[in-house]
């Protein structure tokens, strides 16, 4: 269970924030400011550090840099969303700057996609005959490519980052919402399960990749 550092000095934000990595498999360890954050970064060895420029004492400018001393990966979490803040950022080594409001979704994303960098795994997945390149987002079939849509590729990637876990509808509804922008429906779900399965499934009447646990969800083993 990967343990995220979250230095954010406002307390609603916080508890939400904290609920939601959590139920999403993350440990989470909390600071509202500088010197609280640098010692928890010393005695829980986080594997990443959400920060919050502006805290209750000192900045996220120091956190991120005593960070960086010990190669820990940095996400900027934080209302500051104009050029020099972002810029300043990335110059002291964060990995990435997402402003707020933000979408959960995208925050769990992007965190994936950092924690996938420093691991140094390979992004190369392979479910049978099908072969999924997550750094160039493409999907191979007996070494054939398949033209996905924004919405399959990411239904299929949220279903592959989760690889033995019970996917609900729910979850995967939050998935297609955060691309298309607008309402989509449980039958709307159906389809794209639907065209996902003709595109990678050898028989999709039969489905051996993607799988439906009757009444729950879906599940990619």
């Amino acid at each position: 269970m990967p343990k995220i550092l979250l230095v954010e000095d406002d307390i609603s934000i916080t508890k939400t924030l904290s609920e939601y990595l959590q139920s999403e498999g993350f440990d989470v360890i909390c600071a509202k400011g500088q010197s609280h954050a640098e010692s928890l970064i010393e005695s829980e060895q986080p594997q990443l550090l959400l920060l919050d420029i502006s805290l209750e004492e000192g900045n996220g400018y120091g956190v991120c840099t005593a960070a960086k001393k010990l190669a820990l990966p940095v996400i900027f979490l934080t209302a500051s969303g104009d050029e020099n803040s972002v810029v300043k950022g990335l110059d002291i080594g964060a990995d990435d700057y997402i402003a707020k409001p933000f979408r959960p979704r995208e925050l769990i994303s992007r965190i994936r996609s950092v924690l996938r960098r420093y691991s140094g795994s390979d992004a190369i997945i392979k479910l049978g005959n099908i072969c999924v390149d997550a750094d160039k987002a493409a999907v191979t079939k007996n070494g054939v490519p398949i033209a996905l849509s924004a919405l399959e590729y990411r239904l299929f990637s949220a279903l592959i980052n989760n690889r033995g876990k019970l996917m609900s509808r729910n979850k995967l509804l939050e998935e297609i919402w955060d691309i298309a922008g607008d309402f989509v429906n449980d039958n709307t779900l159906t389809v794209y399960i639907k065209r996902l399965r003709e595109k990678i499934e050898d028989d999709p009447q039969n489905p051996a990749v993607i799988k439906t646990v009757r009444g729950l969800g879906y599940r990619v083993d």
